[in-house]
Order: C-alpha cells, then sequence, then structure tokens
C-alpha cells in the first residue's frame, strides 16, 4: 500500500510539473544605426540551474553572459558586446506562473561596415546546460522600417537540435529600411496619439467652447460674429500649437524632463480650468495665453513618447518633426469637424445648454483624472 501511496504522490508532481513548465528565455532586439541593443531576461531558476549555484549580479555573471553572446555577421565578423545593466526583477504573469529574471541590458556593435540588419546570433546562455531549455528571438524596435516598439517581431527560437547535439545560431535578417519610412511612420503614431488622448482632446474643445461668445458682466454674452469667432478660434489652437511644439522639441531632445506623475495631473489640471473658464469667464480674451501655457505641459506629455525611443540625432529630429506634423494633423481635422458646428450653435439661445452640459461634464472628468493620477 505504501508502494501504492508513493506512485500516487510522484503522479501528482508530474502532473503539477506539467501544468506550470519552466519559462523560457526572451531577448528583444532594438535595431539602431550604429548597432543593436538587445534586452535578455533569463530565468532566475534556470539560470541558477545552469551556473550550478546561486544568481548574484557580479563580475562572474557577465563573463558567463558575454562568452554564450556572440552576434556575427553573415561574413563571419564577430561583433563587440557589452553587458551595460544587469538587474533582478519578477516577471510578468504567464502560463508559468510567477518567477523572477535576470533582465540583461547589451550593447551589440558590427565590425566596420557591415549591416546591422543582418547578423548571427550565437546564443547558449542556459541552453548549453540545460538542453530543455529555449531563447524566444524578437525584433522590438526597427524604427527605420516603422516599429516604434508598439509591436513586438518574433525572428524565431534558438534551442538544441537533439538529432546534432548542437545548438544552431539564428539569422537576423530585416529589410531594408529608410528615413523616410521611420518618419512617415511617426506622423501616423502622433495622428495616434491625439485620436487616443482624450485628455489632450478635451482640453482643446473646452476651451474653445465659449470662444465665439463676448463677455458681458462678467458673464457669457452672446454670439460675437464670424470674423471674431474665426479668430479667436484660430489664436487659441495657434498658441496651442506653438507651446506643445517648444516643449515636446525640448523633451524629446533630452534638454527638459519631468516626472510623469506631476505632468499628467497638471493636465487633468488644465482641463478643470478650461471647464470653470467655460461656465464663467476667468481669463476673457487672454484663452490664447492659457492655451500656449498648458500647451507647454501637454508637450512634456508628448516628449516622453519620443525620448524613449532613444534615437540618434538625425533620427529623433525626423521623429519630432514626423510626430508634430502628425499631431497638427489630426488637430486640423478635428477643428474642422468642430469649428462651424461652434459657430453655428453659437448663434442661438440654447447654445448656453450645451456650453454648461460639455463644461460640467468636462469638469467631472478632469476631477476623476486628478484623483486617479495623484
Amino acid at each position: 500500500m505504501r508502494y501504492y501511496f508513493l506512485l500516487l504522490i510522484c503522479c501528482v508532481c508530474a502532473l503539477g510539473a506539467m501544468a506550470h513548465p519552466m519559462p523560457n528565455s526572451v531577448i528583444l532586439l532594438d535595431i539602431k544605426s550604429n548597432g543593436v541593443a538587445a534586452e535578455v531576461q533569463l530565468p532566475q531558476s534556470e539560470l541558477e540551474l545552469a551556473l550550478g549555484h546561486k544568481v548574484a549580479l557580479d563580475p562572474a555573471l557577465r563573463a558567463y553572459l558575454l562568452a554564450h553572446i556572440h552576434p556575427q555577421s553573415l561574413e563571419g565578423k564577430p561583433w563587440k558586446v557589452q553587458i551595460k545593466e544587469l538587474h533582478i526583477q519578477p516577471a510578468e504573469q504567464t502560463a508559468t506562473g510567477p518567477y523572477n529574471e535576470v533582465t540583461a541590458t547589451l550593447w551589440m556593435e558590427p565590425a566596420g561596415g557591415t549591416s546591422v540588419r543582418n547578423f548571427s546570433l550565437h546564443y547558449d546562455a542556459i541552453i548549453a546546460e540545460v538542453s530543455s531549455h529555449k531563447a524566444l528571438v524578437s525584433v522590438r524596435q526597427d524604427w527605420e522600417r516603422g516599429n516604434y516598439g508598439e509591436q513586438v517581431v518574433e525572428v524565431g527560437v534558438i534551442k538544441l537540435d537533439v538529432k546534432s547535439s548542437t545548438i544552431e545560431p539564428l539569422i537576423v535578417s530585416k529589410e531594408q529600411g529608410s528615413l523616410w519610412w521611420g518618419c512617415r511612420s511617426m506622423v501616423v503614431l502622433g495622428m495616434q496619439h491625439i485620436a487616443e488622448g482624450t485628455d489632450h482632446l478635451l482640453f482643446l474643445l473646452v476651451l474653445l467652447l465659449p470662444a465665439p461668445l463676448l463677455v458681458k458682466q462678467q458673464r457669457w454674452d452672446g454670439y460675437g460674429g464670424t470674423r471674431y469667432s474665426l479668430l479667436r478660434l484660430l489664436q487659441i489652437v495657434t498658441a496651442f500649437t506653438v507651446g506643445h511644439s517648444i516643449t515636446l522639441l525640448a523633451g524629446a531632445s533630452g534638454w527638459l524632463r519631468l516626472p510623469g506623475q506631476p505632468v499628467e495631473v497638471l493636465i487633468a489640471v488644465s482641463i478643470l480650468v478650461s471647464a470653470v473658464h467655460a461656465l464663467r469667464p476667468l481669463f476673457p480674451g487672454r484663452e490664447a495665453w492659457v492655451a500656449a501655457g498648458f500647451g507647454l505641459i501637454h508637450g512634456l506629455a508628448f516628449a516622453g513618447t519620443l525620448a524613449n525611443l532613444q534615437l540618434d540625432a538625425t533620427r529623433m529630429g525626423l521623429s519630432i518633426l514626423g510626430f508634430n506634423v502628425g499631431i497638427e494633423l489630426m488637430q486640423l481635422i478635428v477643428i474642422l469637424l468642430v469649428m462651424p458646428w461652434l459657430i453655428w450653435l453659437s448663434r442661438i439661445p440654447a447654445y448656453k445648454y450645451v456650453r454648461v452640459a460639455g463644461a460640467v461634464l468636462a469638469g467631472v472628468a478632469a476631477t476623476v483624472w486628478i484623483t486617479e493620477r495623484i
């Protein structure tokens, strides 16, 4: 009976192991103009099994990784490999269950004159000691092909070939890109950023709500005329554009950096201020200055998207240009759709209720965002 009981325990353990397969390594490649940045994610338990001891972020671990990572040109010329950072962190939840992983940030640079877009990756960390282990390789960023990190493109898997008992290198071969392709993708990203950025659009639209109206006795009064309305609308939109363009350039270039949380809070505050102004004039006649001032804050949020790309000067300059063009194109589309309705509605008495309802809804949304972001 005791033997049956032991056999039952072994079966349960085996089923548990099948339910939670061991995690694999992940290699994420960022293809730059003069090299390839790589983030290598190694499961800590598997790495310790390969090393035969507990993992320590020391020179020995760096030496182990450098001995098992050998990118080469397709002609066989070895690349230079540097380990920039090493740290241990919890991995994202997967089918394998929670675990810790060692993350190594690498810089791989080809020999002079060879392409960064076509190379062979000789890699056998952990795989050389743990035959069931695999490394899943993907390209995370390839700016010249329009991949700016939003989508991961799978390249292949590095594993042990059981029949030949060899670990074959993985050939990374990417189609030729161009500066035009990269710039065009930034235009699309800018348009997408505004289309999905509810808070940016809401600030601008709420600020425009009272723009066609005159002020009388510190209250919003009737329609100010077509010329008056168009001039005010254009002043506000232009001022907002100038404001966010300045900080987009400064932030994306690394000249100005602020933590993300206060910037997001201030964006929500800008909506709340605009909503109150739409109810009762706080700064009549000075909306353009307010739009420019808060535009500086919104531009810092835009800049964070580009700063994370870590591009060289030429590609960053084209990214700033393309991204800003995309923002302006989407803003222009929205304004062209909204402006005729604003001018038409502001001529009728019922516009008061439209303005008040829009301001109240924007104020509620802004208050919720402020609370969440704080």
